[in-house]
């Protein structure tokens, strides 16, 4: 951890500790796009626990199948080492009784020992959507957490839109919490439901209630304003000692507060104790490895962890980062299991192919060096990225060094497509037949090879051609799997007659790669990015 930081104590309020509760298998799932199975969650779950948050919420009990079978699994297959399991419902229904309310067995029939339930904190909801009385509101969370603490479980309140009815009506939003104190609650969340509170909102409300109650308070925060990750620090700032959000800042509509950030910026910012030092270390492998869980792409650019959070680009940088690593960082990215990354392109100087080299363990010097120097930018001038390649950068730097792969040698290739039945709309009844054929033709050990595939696609009937003969000589290619084909047309004022330019992104299962190939025929840029692929993945298997 770094040796500088500030000192907190300072500051009024601000504790020198926070709890974190992830709502990512809630209300991070709530986010457009994310259908996560209950195997899905189930690992989710251990990842969090991995990392050392302090409660994991697991969702609502009893509201539809998936959530029943996630808490009946959970029981039996999740064995938590540093997390709480929390299960999540809400008040009584207005005017029910708390022994007959149906959520509230729900909860305690979850089998946690702990239980988080929303209750109305804005006197407008009250009166307009629950249509009863400020009263009969302010009872109904009073009885809710008094039966729940009866029960022997810890019970945390989320006051909902608590800073909307705040500002409307400070009377009404501390009277709620001040029952639900009186009832026993071990935390008063306030949550910004809505997501449009600011900053210096926040840190003010936050302060103001702090001093008002003997509770514990926390903060549940929305980034509809993108202050999510702010309001969060300026929650603690005013004295908040629980941060309620999720990884990657899933959530419904723009999402949650990212508790990657936050957790970064308590710990390293801040000097404020979050999760363990050994989990702030995984949190990069952590978040990476929840969003392919989802199945939602990484950011590169999501702060601490984002492959591009290090990356250096410009010479200038590089060459001072040569000399001083923290010339250019914020924080030393091994902090949080990141890396410096250097990115190579028609920018680069010698220090970033040096560095680059070294990074690669490559022994690259004098006039090698200006020679990849050069090349890089005429290719760069020509329509490549190596930036966006590092598969096909480091293949080219590899020749560079005098390395030769001796896999294979190719001779020629060629692709045939038919295409019988009409026009291809998809409005058009006529049956429409494509066929796509591929034939290769390698040197493997100096013997010649001819492979044969057939594909829905010129890229597709390449790949499996190529399959067809290396597959017997190196099983391993078994294992490489394209994961994704990107084009883009360079020059567009040239139309058909444009340069293109193909990535193609492959892994093995356990790492990730990209390559690249540009020409003014896609199928020979496709074919220039497919060989790399399959040529870098079979050298590092080896």
């Amino acid at each position: 951890m770094p040796a500088d930081l500030p000192a907190v104590g300072a500051l009024p309020n601000v504790p020198t500790s926070v709890d974190i509760y992830d709502t990512t298998l809630r209300d991070g799932s709530q986010l457009e796009g994310i259908s996560l199975t209950v195997t899905d969650k189930l690992r989710i779950a251990e990842q969090l626990d991995r990392l050392g948050v302090h409660y994991i919420e697991g969702g609502w009990p009893g509201a539809n199948p998936k959530d029943e079978e996630f808490f009946e699994r959970a029981r039996s297959e999740l064995k938590l080492r540093n997390s709480k399991f929390v299960a999540f419902g809400s008040t009584r229904r207005a005017k029910g009784r708390v022994d007959e309310d149906q959520t509230l067995a729900n909860l305690v029939g979850a089998g946690t020992e702990t239980v988080c339930i929303v209750g109305k904190a804005w006197d407008y909801h009250v009166t307009e959507a629950l249509q009863t009385s400020l009263d009969e509101g302010v009872a109904m969370v009073a009885d809710s957490i008094e039966y729940l603490k009866g029960r022997g479980l810890e019970v945390f309140f989320d006051a909902e839109h608590f800073f909307d009815g705040y500002r409307n009506n400070p009377e009404f939003s501390l009277r709620v919490l001040e029952a639900a104190a009186t009832a026993g609650a071990d935390c008063l969340v306030l949550c910004d439901t809505n997501g449009g509170s600011l900053p210096h909102q926040v840190e003010q409300t936050v302060s103001e209630v702090v001093s008002y109650v003997d509770t514990a308070v926390g903060v549940h925060l929305h980034n509809d304003t993108g202050c999510g990750v702010a309001n969060a620090m300026a929650g603690v700032r005013g004295g908040a000692t629980q941060v309620q959000g999720t990884i990657n800042g899933y959530g419904e509509r723009v999402g949650n507060c990212d508790l990657v950030p936050i957790i970064a910026n308590l710990s390293l910012k801040m000097g404020i104790e979050t999760i363990p030092s050994e989990g702030i270390l995984q949190l990069t492998s952590v978040s990476h490895h929840i969003a392919e869980l989802v199945n939602f792409a990484v950011d590169p650019q999501q702060p601490y962890v984002g492959t591009s959070a290090f990356a250096h680009k410009a010479g200038l940088h590089t060459s001072a980062i040569a000399r001083r690593p923290d010339a250019y960082e914020h924080v030393s990215p091994e902090h949080v299991g990141n890396g410096t990354r250097f990115l190579v392109s028609e920018m680069a100087g010698r220090s970033t192919i040096e560095l680059k080299a070294a990074e690669l363990g490559l022994d690259i010097a004098g006039e090698a060096v200006g020679d990849i120097v050069d090349t890089l930018k005429r290719l760069e001038h020509e329509g490549y990225h190596f930036e966006a390649a590092d598969a096909s950068l480091e293949l080219l730097m590899r020749a560079a060094s005098g390395w030769e792969h001796n896999l294979f040698e190719v001779e020629s290739f060629k692709v045939v497509m038919g295409h019988r039945g009409g026009s291809s709309r998809a409005w058009n009844d006529m049956a429409v037949e494509v066929d796509t054929e591929a034939i290769v033709k390698l040197l493997v050990d100096g013997e010649r090879k001819v492979g044969f595939g057939e594909g829905n696609g010129p890229v597709n009937a390449l790949d499996t051609a190529l399959r067809d003969v290396l597959a017997p000589k190196y099983p391993a290619i078994g294992a490489i799997a394209l994961t994704d084909y990107k084009v883009r047309v360079l020059d567009t004022e040239l139309g058909t007659g444009a340069m293109t330019r193909v990535l193609l992104d492959s892994t093995d299962g356990t790492s990730e790669w990209t390559t690249i190939g540009v020409s003014e025929n896609i199928i020979e840029a496709s074919w220039q990015a497919l060989v790399d692929s399959l040529v870098y993945g079979l050298v590092h298997a080896e």
